[in-house]
């Protein structure tokens, strides 16, 4: 059973996010407080985080960026609606999605399904690395190194960085993108796809002219290119 890790502290709207998602199959946990729910995350006992943006003791985006300097586990960020600043923070401190404040259960568990789908190892066998330039994609084992060196990437990083190597030297729109590395549709006005990539393009560095080995084609997508 997929254990999940809720940190907030509505302890009405937690409790009820909890009972749904148990109906729908999880494990599930709740912290109402960061520093607890810091330590939780952190135990290696789940396999996604959900976690509020604002927390009583420390802001959810200071446990977010604690996470992130141990663990790679998925987290999925509580936002208020219509506040893009937070949403941005979030992203840009390595959480997977956001999912706004009020939303339904139903739309939480079809955020986390989706998430859980794009982090999971795929069975079956080591095909062998997709190669595209200096940048090698093990599918199976969610891996990928950048001039021979290890990336530590978030799961929705990797599967970007994979959907760009698969269209190596090609143009990749947004709403494939976002389909592959998010699992919804892009929606109008939602620029995560495009803080991923400002997060992809700061590890790989630039190349010897100083242009990014992520290209933006205005009104089109992203490009992975030679070098």
């Amino acid at each position: 059973m997929t254990k999940i890790l809720i940190i907030d502290d509505d302890v009405e709207l937690a409790g009820l996010f909890k009972e749904y998602l148990e109906q729908d199959g999880f494990a599930v946990e709740v912290s109402h407080q960061g520093e607890s729910g810091l330590r939780l995350a952190l135990s290696g006992d789940y396999q996604l985080v959900i976690l509020d943006i604002m927390l009583p003791d420390i802001k959810g985006t200071e446990v977010l960026n604690r996470i992130r300097m141990e663990s790679r586990i998925p987290v999925l960020m509580f936002t208020a609606k219509g506040d893009d600043v937070d949403r941005i923070i979030g992203l840009e401190s390595g959480a997977d999605d956001y999912v706004p404040k009020p939303c339904t259960p139903r739309e939480l568990a079809a955020r986390i399904r989706a998430i859980l789908r794009r982090t999971q190892p795929v069975k079956g066998g080591d095909n062998g690395p997709i190669i595209a330039g200096a940048l090698k994609v093990w599918s199976e084992k969610r891996k990928a190194s950048w001039f021979d060196h290890d990336l530590e990437l978030t799961s929705t990083e990797f599967n970007l960085l994979e959907t760009l190597a698969l269209h190596f030297g090609r143009i990749v729109s947004k709403n494939e993108l976002s389909e592959k590395a998010l699992g919804r549709p892009l929606a109008r006005f939602d620029r995560s796809i495009d803080v991923h990539m400002s997060s992809i393009r700061q590890k790989l560095g630039c190349q010897s002219d100083g242009r990014s080995y992520i290209q933006t084609v205005r009104g089109q997508g992203y490009q992975l290119v030679k070098e």
